[in-house]
């Protein structure tokens, strides 16, 4: 998959395409259901598949003082679309000059002028151009108006009706609810980070932990989790993570992600590896010393054994 930073930067051989158009933030299952429709559209007429989305987050530029809320950050947004097969992406740059132009300008210059778009689709609440004014009806009449198709595609939900919807998403992640977000995705939830140097405080009570970064993700309630970590060579490994604060040991102001990995010798440090969350076990608690902690982390590392089946 090829990736563009900007519409006007997309080769020849890449106009004239059909172009699934969103945010997608977490790729979820509602959202492949929207690229794949593109795909099928493209497949069908002999046409090139695209994916034109906006880096950052429109949300990063309006608010941008908020807590973290994205479910992908860009390179696992790139790569969960890539996975899709999708022939190229656009990630256009979204800043407050780009959000000033109206529902038209962006109509006219950036699908007609750059991209010559043969086929759009988009999901039923796309909304564009200055504050929001343009809709799926919008694109509708402009696109009779300047020779494009258009496709909208309706609101996906799961067998009991739940829509498959990002804000829901990071409802259910507040809960700690990974099983049902997991639902919603089509996969586990994870954080991509590199693995860095703690304290060591685990190793000295047996059990030895895999410190993540965390960087700007929204991340599930703060708790242990039965989790599996991809290594850099695709290997998945079993494990059990504390996310949190670490309040048995003083002095912890930031969140931390460890994972201790089950049955694994090896060196990871520096490396760039990907959890994730399949159970919530239990909050985050405070105990009354190392030994009760030490003891509490046998019982969670059991328990999320037995969730992994081993």
């Amino acid at each position: 998959m090829r990736v563009y930073r900007n519409v006007q930067s997309v080769a020849p051989e890449h106009t004239g395409a059909v172009v699934a158009v969103g945010n997608f933030d977490g790729v979820h299952s509602g959202h492949r259901v929207v690229i794949g429709e593109a795909g099928k559209i493209a497949t069908a007429a002999g046409l090139k598949w695209g994916v034109l989305t906006f880096e950052p987050h429109p949300r990063n530029v309006f608010q941008p003082d908020i807590p973290p809320f994205r479910i992908t950050p860009f390179a696992d947004k790139a790569r969960h679309i890539r996975d899709l097969g999708v022939d190229f992406m656009i990630a256009q740059k979204f800043d407050m000059e780009y959000s000033g132009q109206s529902a038209a300008t962006f109509v006219e210059q950036s699908l007609v002028q750059a991209l010559s778009v043969r086929h759009l689709v988009a999901g039923y609440d796309f909304k564009f151009g200055h504050k929001r004014q343009g809709s799926c009806e919008t694109l509708l009449a402009m696109g009779n108006a300047h020779g494009f198709d258009f496709t909208v595609v309706s609101a996906a939900s799961d067998d009991g009706g739940g829509l498959y919807s990002s804000t829901r998403a990071r409802e259910l992640l507040g809960k700690g609810d990974v099983r049902a977000v997991s639902e919603i995705l089509g996969r586990p939830f994870e954080i991509t980070g590199m693995v860095n140097h703690g304290d060591a405080r685990g190793r000295t009570i047996g059990f030895p932990t895999a410190n993540i970064a965390l960087r700007q993700y929204i991340h599930p309630a703060f708790g242990v989790y039965a989790v599996y970590l991809t290594l850099p060579d695709g290997r998945v490994i079993s494990g059990v993570a504390n996310l949190g604060l670490r309040p048995t040991v003083a002095g912890n102001t930031a969140p931390r992600l460890e994972v201790h990995l089950f049955d694994f010798e090896g060196d990871i440090y520096g490396h760039k590896v990907s959890v994730q969350f399949v159970e919530m076990l239990r909050a985050e608690k405070k105990f009354d010393g190392l030994d009760a902690l030490k003891a509490q982390i046998a019982r969670d590392s059991e328990q999320a054994r037995a969730i992994h089946n081993i």
